[in-house]
């Protein structure tokens, strides 16, 4: 129980809270020592000038000159005592929100006044609201603005909760007359002018009126307002001249404000300038001036206490506007002439003296280029940039204004001219603010994500609506925080703020980082050269400045994993990855590694060439060895699907244990396109990383021809600046292959690869079987000739590509013994797959029969469709003229990572447990089958994996026994799953080509896309097939009859950077880098795939491969390195339940700083209408012929089509079909749109026969 005493310490403790000592005073200072520039007196109360010096002290940082520190006897003697504890006000309530109520509150809490605020229904999350001792709840019925105008409703609050005084702040009711006038008859002190200054300086004429009389320049311009542009043209004619301003007669802030040029344009400037005074201040009157081109914008922070005496507080520069709104201010004005601010300084005095002016206000003058200052208008508040005036003087302005409204007086503050303090260095302020600055400065809204705050020596923030969590509306102004810097001068003010505003945090929103950042390094601003047209002048200003955001990304992409799993198309359908983080070993290079005599290949080919490269294969002792482990072995295996990080994981032990290989296999084929496609990585830069941590090995890629690195033929133009740059990043030897054997795809591949000073290692695709003279029309002497036409083209080395590992051991023996008899002098590399398990035999029995290199994978990664076992080989190997020159026990070490590593992998695995002999049969390439045993899951032909194998022979045959790889594989593999889907038997294909809605890539496979297969295309199938088909933009061509590429338009680079450049501007810091043309231009769709999801998630290659698959749990906590020296710590908080809107909230820790994420659960809400299926029976009912995406509708609902016509267009995994109209007439209905995803069966189109 707690005790009396107690009881009573606790409230002596609150009283002590309330009644806190005000230290107003401690502002006052000796003047002994001080220059002043208008004497202590001042103004008399009638406004005479009195006594004192009108130069300007020296500004010197930190001037000694700076007041001390003690009081003066006369303030000690004062009323307002240092020791006084009784509050000014019983209570005080700030009229406003934001930063300006926060700045009011805190001012209120050090002058130890009960403080009270006020709060829109949308701002009852805000900082303001909880700031003060009691906050009270608007009109919510009324729209938000309209609520801080309620002056009833706000004077209830008043009068209910015995609040003693009202400080309005700026905006809103802040000038407003009816306001004060009814705090007034209220009984509560209105903290601001007189009702009197309100309309004097309210109504800008009248203000106008009074500067003439108080003798201060003006600009020429009207006495009185115009309600029309007609009565301000009239007057302009008469009195001034073109180019003039004009100005809402009521209000401020840079509203209602139009420069207008000529006569023509009056009307609508006009217009424009009256409709946003009557929305702003409720009068749409706008009165003329003439406009004075590229003024300075002066102000002068004054205090009056009513009786006619009024300080200065020295001047502003407010110069740097857009649209005649402030955008950086600072105190002092720099390079003013001495005699100029001594007049503006002593005509706003004067001004604000005549009008017995009571509480601060500011008064505005536009100083020309020869140094005349004209008045612009008093602005009777406190305004946004008195901080900067704060900061140089000492002196709190909004602590200063309650205690003038309490009825002190300036003498009695201690607040007389002689005791304002000079200048102390330069103060420079901005406002950020929730707005883009590249789009106009549009507003941005939505919720704050992240928020940090920056702070140091010299920096100073006014904060307002801004913290993680809250939700920016587009009702009010879009102020979130002002920084002001204060430092010894201009340049290094600059410095501290720009410092700050980098330092400064937000997502959520976007704000005018970028904005002000490239205004305070511009050159003008920094050596003070502007003016109020210096933004104008500047549109470079306006550019972004790019921010990375990659821990906020990276956070939205695991919690985007942590609630909808991983995307379907990632194919991660398998078991979870293993729970156990692979060790990397650390591999010491041995005696023989590391004192080995003579250059390596590597260095060979970098300082000799590629024919030098060829000709130290032929020379080398022993069988080279290339590992596959990084490419084709775990395409074979998962799907292509490994990423970055694991290889990068590996790669210095790689570059130990391999330093013999002839190659490591790392790049191109599939792997290009699925590191976008899937696993959102980009392959050049995959490229680049690999080659910096392995930089003393050849790296190879496998070169489609002229398919480049994709599925189809492209410009020439790009074939060779692909092969340019890839070579330039660090790739060597190109393996040139063309997936027909077509000579002339060939050509243009080796002619690009040898341009570009790569190695050419030119491939013979090898299907059938050399050693089985009843396999038909691929034999021992087809192998030879194409050999032979190869090696005239010049290249450097011959590799035969076995893709499906049909090469048995007998026939590897005929083949390379044959080979090596005709070319003694060329390196022969041979590439196999382990499908039938005869894998390692086949590479012996070639290393036997004189090849120089074979491939292999890590055991890990090997068997089944990968490569042979590079493990088997070496040892198998070891003592033997067939020596690999490789440690056993240094890549054994290396495959233990593997084995670990593909537990990683597990969502992938194909549930392949053994080879299989009927590879014989089917003749599927070993990197296909994995795929494609996917792809049928996804088609929805699960269970039906033997038909489909069954049916890819059958395609084989239809195709005319075709050469089976990449891309001519896919072809095959599509018809084999369109064949299934559909139920069709070989001669039904023949039968109904005209009239089946065949996969694009069948299609284009016949019209010659590919190029043309050895023993040319099947007929009558072709002829059916084609049958109403032309090739788009060849003028009616119904089949390319030689290399298809050759007719192609050069591709623009040029455009296609500017394209990218444009849609893509928010993801370049610089220019477009030339690697993503290229991947734009080889798989334009795909990339832009890429680059959304980039922009959105950011680069997750850093991330591992769990974390990228499954997320993480709540409390696991990650190490993320997203570049040297930087490093991510991420720890998942908390997963909330979805809300009514299925909104998941997730709480982060990101470096020991809370973050939060909000992501839409996908599976709320998600049931589906069954969709309706296509009548078998009607020919007209045109149903989907397999699952998959609708990409585009070609047509509508009354269109006339003809059999044949493309309908839908529909995509499943990488395979894209046209439906076509299996009949003519009038589309009755289309029953899909862009973007459904449909299963086979679906209803798609209606055709009325009848029509």
């Amino acid at each position: 129980m707690t005790s009396a005493s107690s009881l009573r310490r606790l409230w002596l403790l609150r009283q002590q809270r309330h009644n806190r000592r005000c230290c107003f005073g401690s502002l006052t200072t000796t003047t002994a020592t001080r220059r002043s520039l208008v004497s202590s007196s001042s103004f008399s109360s009638s406004g005479a000038v009195l006594s004192g010096s009108h130069s300007l002290p020296s500004l010197l940082p930190f001037s000694t000159k700076s007041s001390s520190s003690t009081l003066s006897p006369e303030a000690a003697s004062s009323s307002f005592q240092l020791n006084q504890t009784t509050p000014v006000f019983t209570k005080l309530l700030a009229a406003n929100r934001g930063e300006i109520a926060t700045r009011i509150l805190r001012a209120t809490a050090e002058l130890g006044i009960p403080s009270a605020g006020i709060y829109s229904n949308e701002d009852r999350f805000t900082q303001h609201r909880y700031k003060c001792d009691q906050a009270f709840a608007l009109n919510a019925r009324k729209p938000p603005v309209a609520q801080y105008l309620d002056i009833p409703y706000i004077v209830d609050i008043c009068l209910q909760n015995d609040v003693a005084a009202v400080h309005p702040g700026y905006g809103f009711l802040s000038e407003n007359q009816q306001f004060a006038q009814a705090l007034q008859e209220a009984g509560i002190v209105f903290v601001g002018p007189t009702v009197q200054n309100l309309q004097s300086f309210g109504d800008k004429t009248a203000a106008r009126q009074m500067a003439i009389q108080a003798q201060c320049p003006v600009v020429a311009g009207s006495a009185a307002a115009f309600a029309t542009a007609q009565e301000a043209g009239d007057w302009i004619d008469q009195n001034a001249h073109y180019p003039v301003i004009v100005k809402a007669l009521m209000g401020g802030g840079g509203r209602g404000i139009r420069i207008v040029p000529s006569a023509a344009e009056l009307p609508v400037l006009f217009a424009q300038a009256s409709n946003e005074a009557l929305t702003a201040f409720g009068d749409g009157r706008c009165f003329v001036e003439q406009y004075v081109e590229q003024p300075r914008h002066i102000e002068v922070q004054c205090l009056g206490d009513g009786s006619g005496q009024v300080v200065h507080l020295w001047d502003r520069d407010c110069s740097v506007q857009r649209r005649h709104q402030k955008v950086i201010e600072l105190a002092p004005a720099e390079g003013l002439p001495e005699d100029t601010r001594a007049a503006i300084l002593n005509d706003a005095v004067r001004l604000l003296s005549l009008a017995k002016y009571r509480n601060a206000g500011t008064v505005e003058f536009l100083v020309d280029k020869h140094g005349q200052h004209y008045f612009m208008e008093v602005n009777p508040r406190v305004q946004v940039e008195h901080t900067v005036t704060e900061e140089i003087t000492g002196i709190d302005i909004v602590q200063s204004q309650i205690l003038i409204a309490s009825g002190k007086s300036l003498e009695e503050l201690g607040l007389t001219q002689d005791q304002i303090p000079e200048p102390m260095g330069c103060a420079m302020q901005c406002r950020v603010t929730t707005e883009d600055p590249s789009q106009g400065f549009r507003p941005d809204t939505g919720t704050i994500s992240v928020f940090r705050m920056p702070c140091g020596m010299g920096i100073r923030l006014d904060d307002g609506p801004g913290f993680p969590g809250a939700r920016i509306t587009p009702h009010y102004d879009s102020l979130l925080v002002k920084i002001t810097a204060r430092s010894r001068n201009r340049l290094e003010a600059a410095r501290k703020l720009e410092r700050a505003i980098r330092e400064f945090r937000v997502r959520g929103v976007k704000t005018n980082k970028s904005f002000l950042l490239n205004v305070l390094r511009h050159e003008d601003f920094l050596r003070g050269v502007v003016h109020t047209g210096f933004i104008a002048a500047n549109p470079t200003l306006l550019d972004p400045v790019k921010e990375q955001d990659r821990g906020q990304k990276l956070l939205h992409y695991i919690a985007n994993i942590v609630v909808n799993g991983p995307p379907k198309e990632l194919g991660a359908v398998g078991s979870p990855p293993s729970s156990v983080d692979p060790l990397i070993p650390e591999i010491t290079p041995t005696p023989e590694q590391a004192n080995a005599k003579g250059p390596s290949l590597k260095q060979i080919f970098d300082t000799q060439g590629p024919e030098a490269f060829a000709k130290a294969v032929r020379e080398r002792k022993g069988l080279l060895i290339t590992d596959t482990t990084w490419r084709d072995a775990h395409q074979s295996l998962l799907a292509t699907r490994l990423r970055t990080i694991d290889m990068l994981n590996i790669a210095k032990a790689t570059r130990v244990a391999f330093s013999n290989a002839y190659s490591l296999e790392c790049w191109g084929g599939a792997t290009f396109d699925v590191a976008m496609r899937f696993l959102r990585e980009d392959p050049w830069e995959r490229l680049a990383m690999l080659r910096e941590e392995v930089p003393d090995i050849p790296f190879q890629m496998l070169l489609r021809g002229a398919n480049a690195v994709g599925y189809t033929s492209y410009p020439d133009n790009v074939v060779y600046e692909f092969c340019k740059v890839a070579k330039d990043a660090g790739m060597d030897v190109f393996r040139v292959f063309d997936s027909v054997n077509y000579l002339e795809n060939m050509k243009l591949g080796i002619d690009a690869v040898g341009t570009a000073g790569g190695i050419v290692e030119a491939a013979v695709c090898y299907t059938g079987d050399v050693s089985n003279p009843t396999r038909g029309k691929y034999n021992l002497e087809y192998y030879l000739e194409f050999a032979r036409q190869l090696e005239q083209l010049g290249i450097h080395v011959l590799a035969i590509k076995d893709m499906a590992g049909l090469l048995k051991p007998q026939a590897a023996t005929m083949l390379i013994g044959a080979l090596r008899k005709e070319h003694p002098n060329l390196p022969i590399h041979v590439h196999t797959h382990d499908t039938a398990g005869t894998g390692v035999a086949s590479m012996l029995a070639c290393a036997y029969a004189g090849a120089d290199a074979v491939d292999a994978a890590c055991d890990a990664m090997s068997g089944t469709t990968s490569q042979p076992t590079l493990g088997a080989l070496v040892a198998g190997t070891t003592g033997t003229e067939l020596d690999t020159g490789l440690d056993l026990s240094q890549v054994q070490a290396v495959n233990e990572y593997w084995e670990e590593c593909r537990g990683l992998y597990a969502p992938f695995e194909s549930g392949q447990k053994t080879g299989s002999s009927d590879v014989y049969v089917h003749e599927m390439p070993g990197g296909q089958y994995t795929n494609l045993l996917f792809q049928s899951t996804q088609l929805g032909l699960t269970g039906q994996w033997s038909k489909v194998k069954s049916a890819y022979a059958m395609a084989n045959r239809l195709l005319g026994d075709i050469i089976k790889v990449t891309p001519s594989s896919k072809v095959t593999g599509d018809l084999a799953q369109f064949i299934v889907a559909n139920k069709l038997t070989e001669q039904e294909v023949i039968d109904k080509a005209e009239t089946l809605s065949f996969p694009k890539s069948v299609i284009e496979y016949f019209q010659g896309f590919l190029g043309i297969p050895p023993f040319g295309f099947p007929e009558p199938l072709r002829s059916r097939v084609l049958k109403g088909r032309t090739i788009p933009d060849t003028n009616g061509l119904t089949c390319f009859e030689g290399r298809p590429g050759a007719d192609l338009k050069p591709f623009d680079f040029d455009g296609a950077r500017d394209k990218l450049a444009s849609k893509w501007s928010s993801e370049y810091i610089d220019s477009v880098p030339e690697v993503d043309v290229l991947s734009h231009a080889m798989y334009p769709a795909v990339f832009d795939e890429y680059m959304q999801f980039k922009s959105e998630f950011g680069n997750v290659s850093y991330m591992d491969t769990r974390t990228f698959l499954t997320g993480l749990k709540v409390d696991e906590e990650k190490t993320i390195v997203i570049e040297k020296g930087k490093t991510l710590v991420i720890k998942l908080i908390s997963v909330s339940e979805p809300d009514t809107e299925g909104m998941v909230t997730l709480q982060f820790e990101l470096n020991g700083s809370p973050r939060m994420v909000q992501v839409q659960d996908k599976s709320v809400g998600s049931e589906k209408l069954a969709r309706p299926k296509a009548l078998l029976s009607v020919e007209g009912s045109v149903g989907a012929p397999m699952p998959g995406v609708v990409i585009d509708t070609k047509v509508k609902k009354g269109d006339k089509v003809k059999k044949g016509d493309p309908l839908i267009s529909l995509s499943a995994m990488k395979m894209e079909t046209n439906v076509t109209a299996p009949v003519s007439g009038t589309v009755k209905h289309v029953e899909v749109t862009t973007g459904e995803q449909i299963e086979a069966g679906d209803l798609l189109v209606e055709i009325d026969e009848t029509s």
